[in-house]
């Protein structure tokens, strides 16, 4: 990610911060804190899940996973639809 025209930024995901190097830091940011909403949504939806933050990101990981198999698939599934045309 990071290049000769880099920046570095500050980025906070579930209560930790991290500092990276970017070409794109506003790109970076987004996607840091739509992984941070993912985190508290997932936390918020097992909040009796007697696990600790690292199973909880760990299931956040999943479903992120989960969400782009789904789209993967979709996506091929419309490509060869348009090639069938």
């Amino acid at each position: 990610m990071a290049e000769k025209n880099s920046e570095r930024v500050t980025l906070e995901i579930y209560g930790a911060t991290y500092h990276l190097k970017t070409n794109e830091p506003e790109y970076l940011k987004q996607l840091a804190a739509t992984l941070d909403k993912k985190i508290r949504d997932t936390a918020q939806q097992y909040k009796f899940f007697s696990g600790g933050n690292n199973q909880i990101v760990m299931l956040a990981a999943l479903q992120i996973l989960d969400d782009y198999t789904k789209l993967q698939k979709d996506y091929a599934e419309l490509v060869s639809l348009l090639d069938d045309k």
